[in-house]
C-alpha cells in the first residue's frame, strides 16, 4: 500500500481494499486515494518486481550510492557477505568479469537490494508508507524477491545466488539458448516438438507475446532456430552463454544446489509472490525453498505472472533492480498497466513524483 504522512494534509485520504486471486489468495491491496469530497476515486495497486541475469552493466547503481547511505550500505553488506570486492566490480567492472554468472548473480541482487533500500529510505523521509501486496522477480531476480518480503536474509541469500551461479556452470550439461522473437505460443510449441527428435529443449523464459527463449542441447536448439526462421520468425538467434538455464539439462545442478537450500533457513513470504514455475502464488517458506530449486529446471512463466496479477488488480508495476527489461516486457504483456523503473537517469524518482501527488 502506499500511504502520505501527516505533510498530505486533511484533504487527501487512503483506503484499503483488499482484492483475491481465484485461490482465493491475496496478492495486492487496491489503494483508493480520494482527493476531495465527492470526486471519483482513483484506485493503485502496486506491485514489485526484480529483474534477473542480463540487466547488469558496469556502473548500475553507481549515482544511488553517491545519494543514499542506504543504498551504500546495502553494497557493503555485500561485500562483507561473500567476502569480495563485489561493489567495485559491479562500480567499476571489468564488464567480462561482472559478466560471469557467478558474479552477475549476486551483483544484481545487491543492486536490486540497493534501489529498494533506497527507496524506502525516501520514502520514509516523504512521511509515505510503501507496502505493495505481490512481488516478482525473473529468475535469478527472484532472490531479491524474498529479501524484500522478509523471506530470506540479505546475507543468505547473496551466498546462496553466488553459489546458484557456480552450480549452474559447473554442474549444467552443456547446451545454450536462443530467442525467437515474433511467433505466436502454438508456432513456437509446434517447433519445439518437431526439435525435441535432435535432443532436450524446451521453453526457458515465456517473457512476452512473440518473445521466447529457448534452451536446450546445441543441435536441438540449431534446429529449433533454423525452423522459427522458416515458419516467419522476425528474429531467432543464439544468446551469447554456454549453459542451458531453466531446462532439464540443469537436474544435475537442481539436485545439488537443493541440498544447500535445504541447510537455509527461509521464512513465509510477508508479500505474495509470485513464482516463475506455474506464476502461482507462494505463501509458506517451503514453497518458496521448492520454487527456487525447481525453477533451474522449468521455463520462467513471465507472461502468465504478470496477466495473473493485472488480472487481479494490479495497475502499476515498480521495477526494482538495474535496467528497464521488465518494465517493457510487462508494456508488452499489458499495454494499459503503468510501469516504474527507478533505475532512471536525474534526480526525479518515483518516490518524488508520489510526492508531487499527494501534496
Amino acid at each position: 500500500m502506499l500511504s502520505p504522512g501527516s505533510s498530505c494534509g486533511p484533504d487527501r485520504t487512503l483506503a484499503r481494499a483488499r482484492l483475491y486471486s481465484r485461490d482465493d489468495s491475496a496478492i495486492s491491496d487496491e489503494l483508493t486515494q480520494t482527493t476531495d469530497a465527492g470526486d471519483a476515486p482513483t484506485t493503485r495497486t502496486v506491485a514489485f518486481v526484480f529483474p534477473g541475469q542480463g540487466s547488469q552493466y558496469v556502473g548500475m547503481g553507481a549515482d544511488l550510492v553517491a545519494r543514499s547511505p542506504a543504498a551504500a550500505a546495502a553494497f557493503e553488506r555485500a561485500d562483507a557477505a561473500l567476502g569480495i570486492p563485489l561493489s567495485r566490480m559491479i562500480l567499476e567492472g571489468p564488464a567480462e568479469e561482472l559478466d560471469q554468472t557467478i558474479n552477475a548473480q549476486p551483483a544484481i541482487l545487491a543492486t536490486s537490494v540497493a534501489f529498494l533500500e533506497a527507496m524506502r529510505e525516501e520514502a520514509r523521509e516523504a512521511g509515505i508508507e510503501i507496502v505493495p501486496r505481490a512481488m516478482a522477480g525473473h529468475s535469478a531476480g527472484q532472490y531479491a524477491a524474498a529479501v524484500a518480503a522478509n523471506a530470506i536474509d540479505y546475507a543468505d541469500a547473496l551466498r546462496l545466488v553466488r553459489e546458484r551461479g557456480r552450480i549452474m556452470q559447473e554442474r549444467g550439461i552443456d547446451g545454450g539458448m536462443g530467442a525467437v522473437i515474433g511467433l505466436s505460443d502454438e508456432q513456437v510449441d509446434e517447433i519445439v516438438e518437431a526439435a525435441r527428435e535432435h535432443g532436450e529443449i524446451g521453453v526457458a523464459n515465456a517473457n512476452a507475446p512473440g518473445q521466447i527463449v529457448l534452451s536446450g542441447v546445441i543441435p536441438a536448439l540449431v534446429f529449433a532456430l533454423e525452423m522459427s526462421k522458416t515458419v516467419g520468425a522476425r528474429k531467432a538467434v543464439r544468446l551469447t552463454v554456454s549453459v542451458a538455464s531453466h531446462s532439464p539439462l540443469m537436474r544435475r545442478a537442481r539436485d545439488e544446489f537443493g541440498r544447500i537450500l535445504a541447510k537455509v533457513p527461509f521464512r513465509d513470504p510477508q508479500v505474495p509472490m509470485l513464482g516463475n514455475v506455474h506464476a502461482s502464488v507462494i505463501h509458506t517458506a517451503e514453497g518458496l525453498r521448492l520454487e527456487l530449486s525447481e525453477h533451474l529446471v522449468h521455463g520462467v512463466q513471465w507472461t502468465a505472472t504478470v496477466r495473473r496479477m493485472v488480472g487481479n488488480g494490479v495497475t502499476d508495476f515498480v521495477e526494482v533492480g538495474p535496467g528497464r527489461v521488465l518494465s517493457g516486457l510487462i508494456r508488452r504483456i499489458s499495454p494499459e498497466a503503468v510501469t516504474h523503473a527507478l533505475d532512471i537517469p536525474g534526480p526525479r524518482t518515483w518516490i518524488s513524483a508520489l510526492r508531487e501527488e499527494t501534496a
